[in-house]
């Protein structure tokens, strides 16, 4: 049934608890998480100054830390850093405050606040604050409590929401949809054309490459440049393992408790709740007729699951969820938004021994018994007793490496000595091979802080012990390598490669511009494939709402604008195309109109609706990037190393 049921991307959120819970404005509010690093930042620290006022820096990293959990939970162990590069969560970050920054100016300027009422109405309808749909003071206490908040902390951040939301408001008041704008619309989400179309890879023309010792001479010397190593360094090193001092540790029952208390997210209690269900399928396109039939059925079986047959032999022999029917229609424990929304509200209105009327979901009727439920909460010191001290000593033994690493590193650090410092703490001396500053570091793997120290590190010295997941890493240089031009013959094979590259995609290229002559002469693209033994391929009937995708071909803002842009008995798309590194030769094989008789008022309306959204959502956009363009935004040094790593 958790196949059929379980919505995914609602579950990446309930992870989150109640921090994302209370805050739907997850990147907006940045107090919710800790800033991260030993010791914390300080809080007068300034990411951006905006018209003269600061955004801190405590901030700016809370909301990246917010936006890096909630993507992490998206992708999961698809998470690499070079998605997270990929995804500029520092610039997402940084804009986001801005932009909060810029529309608190504009509510000064229009003199737009909120009253006390206001703000106390907004706060009861928050479903986190309420018990049985209404609110509960101690219930909002409580959860303040558990996020380390006071009441006049999220009451400010609240007010602050409220000023923005009626900001937004103010900005969108004008704007409006016409019929006009309701057809285009129509059109462009019902338009469709069919593209016939060749595309020519480099790799398919490496076989004519001819390679030869002048050629290649040649090749370098004009691109040596492309060729050119980094500065690179090699580093000695100990590592400081926290395991080898637990022994050591030692701590006060006063410890445990602080520990306790900064730790609470880790003994959370997860609201969940135990289920069984017999699930009657209704496939999509099912005709009236046999949807009444399979309702007759499924109220059949609610009347007997009531009247104390039993609910798993029932599941067993009926439901059309064959994963959970086998175990008697038992789906586990499952918390909130883990399941579809229907399905969710129907369960979690139940108790323990409950059997639930029919449920319809998009998947068909279900018959719901919960068997157990178990509150939100936390579990108490003492129930997380050999957890906390686990923790605690763990934590103590880093902090124990990391002290032991420090001495080492102010006894040792005028001479750089690592064997007297590896003998001392009876560690063995590691080395690593060269390295450049965007490299991978042999035994440590990719750590910006000790790359950055190892190529500014003087020889005879020794960095700073740095932290990493394997332990505390103090380290020397082994070897520096400044950046040079090698001699041909050290990477002749990377020459090789590279001007076959080079050489086949000019290739692919000429016999691309070649076909596209030939099909602005009169000819068609089927004709000219068969002549020259290439494969013409359809990308299938698309819309304009695909733009800038391009089935089968990719993405193409200007392939996808010309394929609309022809009319009457056009079909030759003069222009080529290179996309994802293919030379691409299209045409028009089929244009179909948007048939308009469909467009009845109900679509009308929802049309209406859709269009009304994204040019709010615009406005708001075009306002912003005005107040931007007026506004005087300076960046702090270190926010901007961030956004430059993203580059």
């Amino acid at each position: 049934m958790l196949d059929f049921v379980r919505n995914k991307q609602k579950s990446i959120i309930i992870k989150l608890a109640f921090a994302i819970i209370i805050l739907s404005f997850v990147i907006g509010y940045a107090m919710l998480s800790s800033p991260g690093g030993p010791g914390g930042e300080d809080p007068n620290a300034e990411a951006a100054l905006v018209n003269g006022k600061a955004i801190s820096y405590n901030d700016f990293q809370s909301t990246y830390s917010n936006l890096y959990q909630l993507y992490q939970n998206i992708y999961q162990d698809q998470f690499t850093p070079a998605l997270e590069k990929q995804l500029k969560l520092a610039e997402k970050s940084i804009n986001s405050l801005i932009d909060q920054a810029l529309l608190q100016d504009e509510a000064e300027r229009l003199q737009i606040d909120v009253s006390g009422k206001e703000l106390v109405e907004a706060i009861a309808r928050i479903p986190a604050f309420q018990e049985n749909g209404v609110f509960s003071k101690d219930r909002y206490l409580q959860v303040l409590a558990y996020q380390r908040m006071n009441s006049d902390e999220f009451e400010a951040m609240q007010r602050s929401e409220l000023i923005i939301n009626k900001v937004r408001e103010q900005l969108q008041s004008g704007v409006t949809v016409t019929d006009a704008d309701i057809d285009e619309e129509f059109r462009n989400n019902n338009e469709k054309v069919n593209l016939n179309f060749i595309s020519l890879t480099p790799a398919s023309f490496e076989s004519k490459v001819k390679v030869s010792d002048e050629a290649l001479g040649t090749y370098f010397t004009e691109q040596q440049e492309t060729f050119r190593t980094p500065d690179m360094v090699a580093l000695r090193y100990l590592q400081f393992e926290p395991q080898r001092y637990l022994a050591e540790v030692t701590f006060e029952e006063s410890e445990l408790e602080r520990y306790y208390r900064r730790h609470l997210d880790q003994f959370e209690i997860l609201e969940k709740i135990k289920a069984s269900h017999i699930l009657i399928k209704i496939d999509e396109g099912t005709d009236d007729k046999n949807r009444e039939e399979k309702r007759a059925f499924a109220e059949k079986l609610l009347e007997e699951a009531k009247t104390g047959k039993d609910f798993a032999e029932l599941a067993r022999v009926n439901s059309d969820d064959k994963a959970s029917a086998v175990k008697g229609g038992n789906l586990g424990y499952f918390t909130r938004g883990s399941m579809v929304k229907p399905f969710e509200d129907a369960v979690f209105g139940m108790n323990p021994g409950d059997i639930s009327d029919l449920v319809e979901t998009t998947f068909g009727y279900h018959i719901i018994k919960v068997e157990e439920y178990t509150e939100p909460g936390v579990r108490s010191q003492a129930e997380a007793l050999e957890e906390v001290k686990e923790g605690l000593r763990a934590e103590k033994a880093q902090q124990l490496a990391f002290e032991k690493a420090m001495d080492a590193f102010n006894i040792n650090r005028k001479t750089g000595d690592l064997e007297t410092a590896a003998t001392s703490n009876e560690l063995g001396l590691k080395e690593t091979g060269p390295f450049a500053r965007d490299g991978y570091i042999d035994g440590i793997g990719r750590n910006e802080v000790i790359i950055n120290a190892a190529l500014l590190l003087e020889e005879n010295k020794l960095a700073k012990p740095v932290i990493t997941d394997d332990g505390v890493i103090l380290f020397g240089l082994k070897e520096r390598i400044a950046s040079h031009i090698p001699e041909l013959s050290e990477v002749k094979d990377m020459v090789t490669a590279a001007y076959r590259a080079a050489e086949s995609t000019q290739l692919a290229k000429a016999a691309a511009e070649q076909l596209l002559a030939d099909l602005g002469a009169g000819d068609k693209l089927t004709k000219l494939a068969k002549k020259a033994k290439y494969k013409v391929e359809e990308t299938g009937e698309f819309t304009r709402v695909y733009s800038p995708f391009v089935p089968r071909i990719g993405s193409s803002e200007e392939l996808s604008t010309a394929a609309f842009a022809l009319s009457g008995e056009q079909t030759t798309i003069d222009q080529l195309f290179e996309i994802q590194n293919r030379f691409i030769v299209t045409e028009i094989k089929e244009r179909i109109a948007a048939d308009f008789t469909q467009l009845d008022e109900a679509k009308r309306e929802e049309l209406q609706k859709s269009i009304m959204s994204r040019k709010q959502n615009e406005a708001t956009e075009q306002r912003l990037e005005a107040l931007r363009s007026a506004a005087t935004i300076q960046i702090a040094s270190r926010t901007q190393d961030m956004l430059d790593k993203e580059k």
